[in-house]
């Protein structure tokens, strides 16, 4: 992760029933994903290549 705060925003994929949502932050070598309930910026999130993010979202 860069030394600057991640920008975080709601998955388009999310739906919107609420609950069940995602919030995703981009960097050019990482995907950032976290329960878009945590609004703590220390709280864990997952973090994948961007790569894994794209056959993750093809798989859907």
């Amino acid at each position: 992760m860069s030394g600057t705060a991640l920008e975080w925003f709601k998955s388009s994929y999310s739906g919107s029933e609420g609950g069940a949502c995602i919030e995703v932050a981009t960097e050019p070598n990482a995907i950032h994903i976290r329960d878009s309930k945590s609004t703590d910026p220390a709280a864990p999130h997952v973090t994948v290549a961007p790569a894994a993010w794209a056959a993750f979202l093809a798989a859907r």
